[in-house]
This record gives structure tokens, C-alpha cells and sequence, in this order.
């Protein structure tokens, strides 16, 4: 794709999404890339941290999970 395209598909988002951080970012990348001649690589990962979002991990206590509370022992715990 080119940078006309990243740009058409900013400019096409909801106002909501495209007020976002990661999107507001990805725009100020893809305009440095385009008119000042900035590294099109940032305008590229810029466009990919917006579009994939990183998810923050769930993590699970042992202690609280029911299937784990119930185990029965080992014999050498015993």
C-alpha cells in the first residue's frame, strides 16, 4: 500500500477512533513520512501499533481458581 491509501484509511475512521492516541500518533507518522521525508518505517510501525493494539495480559491466581482448590493431594505430600 502506499502512503496515500494509510492516510485515506485514517481519514475514513469513526471521530471517536480516530481521536485516539495510537491513531493520532500513526497520523503524525504517516504526515512527517509524506511531507517532510521522514523514515516511512515509522510511519509503517505507527500504523500497525494502531491497527494491533497490544492487549494487557489476565493473569489467574491459583489460589483463587476452584478447579485447582479441590485437587486432591499427591502422595507425597501427604
Amino acid at each position: 500500500m502506499t502512503l496515500r491509501d494509510a492516510g485515506n484509511y485514517i481519514s475514513n475512521l469513526p471521530a471517536k477512533r480516530h481521536l485516539e492516541p495510537a491513531w493520532q500518533t500513526a497520523t503524525r507518522c504517516l504526515i512527517e513520512a509524506a511531507d517532510k521525508g521522514g523514515p516511512i518505517e515509522f510511519a509503517r510501525l505507527g500504523m500497525m501499533q494502531a491497527l494491533f493494539p497490544k492487549v494487557e495480559p489476565v493473569y489467574h491466581s491459583v489460589d483463587k481458581d476452584q478447579k485447582w482448590r479441590n485437587r486432591p493431594k499427591l502422595v507425597r505430600d501427604r
